[in-house]
């Protein structure tokens, strides 16, 4: 019971922590979901445990890996931008779980021209981040984490930098195959910027659940993301909810569907919304091996497209 207080008493302190504020940004990369599976599940990742992706999502279910793991990851986004991720997680005795990873975008190359519209060459733009994390245990069940990253941005010969933290909570109640997560991702500041414009980090404050119902080969999950964002009332706090659930068809086959509700209400064209904010992907393990799939729909947009390799060591 300690345990579950203890977890009750940070996710309760969210109040204080929304006066923060959250705004677009120039890395609203890291807002973009790392790997395929947490891509089909809509990146309701937060109480998810055995995955290194978790580094990037609440650190604290790092301390629920049951192996080493390595992950790498690549993402197709709109107007062929190409990103991708590379995790590591392993627990080392009595030390805790450490984890690493890195997540790129590389937005391809574009031409500089003058006023009147005279190619004068070519430029780049690219963002990456580098986290390091640490989980371990608190009590029996419940978990904490920490994550430190350093952020760089560079467009046409300029670039910005930042470091942020992350950190969280994770806790488990084996006897009824249910978990609480608990984060807050990407505090932090510049240490330089764009041409002397100083802008925020895209802080996050999320809570997430879940669950294996019972007699279903279901992993349910839901995310309630952004709370520290600044709202008119009470309900639109629980705009930005997230909900996943990934299927176990066989031991080597898994179906993931996925829902994000912000998506679907940001990104509605005309006077359809068609799929926009429905994901749904695939698994497949073998041995060591689990490769993933997930498609993201975007409605008229377009749709984003993922795929993870991940070993265990």
């Amino acid at each position: 019971m300690r345990a579950w207080r203890f977890f009750l008493f940070f996710v309760l302190s969210l109040p204080s922590v929304s006066a923060l504020g959250a705004t677009n940004t120039v890395y609203d990369f890291l807002r973009s979901d790392v790997g395929a599976r947490p891509g089909a599940l809509a990146g309701s990742f937060i109480a998810v445990a055995d995955d290194p992706a978790s580094l990037f999502y609440n650190p604290a279910a790092l301390g629920t890996l049951s192996s080493a793991r390595l992950s790498a990851s690549f993402f197709k986004n709109l107007l062929d931008v190409n990103a991708g991720s590379l995790v590591y997680g392993q627990s080392i005795g009595d030390l805790g779980t450490f984890g690493a990873g890195v997540i790129y975008q590389n937005y391809g190359s574009f031409n500089e021209t003058d006023e009147v519209g005279n190619v004068l060459g070519t430029f780049t733009a690219s963002d990456l981040a580098l986290e390091v994390g640490y989980a371990n245990t608190l009590d029996e069940n419940l978990y904490y984490g920490v994550g430190v990253k350093f952020i760089y941005s560079s467009l046409a010969g300029t670039s910005s930098t930042a470091i942020a933290g992350d950190a969280g909570l994770f806790y488990m109640i084996p006897e009824s195959r249910l978990t609480f997560g608990f984060s807050i991702r990407n505090a932090g500041s510049q240490l330089s910027t764009y041409l002397g414009v100083r802008e925020d980090l895209p802080l996050d404050v999320s809570v997430g659940a879940s669950i294996v119902p019972k007699g279903l080969p279901l992993l349910l999950n839901v995310g309630l993301h952004k709370l520290n964002q600044d709202v008119n009332t009470f309900a639109e706090r629980f705009r930005s909810f997230t909900i996943g659930g990934e299927f176990t068809l066989s031991r080597v086959l898994q179906l993931r569907v996925g829902y994000d509700n912000e998506q679907r209400r940001d990104l509605v064209l005309g006077s359809t919304s068609g799929l926009t904010g429905f994901s749904i992907g695939l698994g497949i393990n073998v041995d060591r091996y689990r490769v993933d799939y997930a498609l993201s729909s975007l409605g008229n947009i377009g749709s984003l497209h993922r795929v993870s390799i991940s070993i265990g060591m």
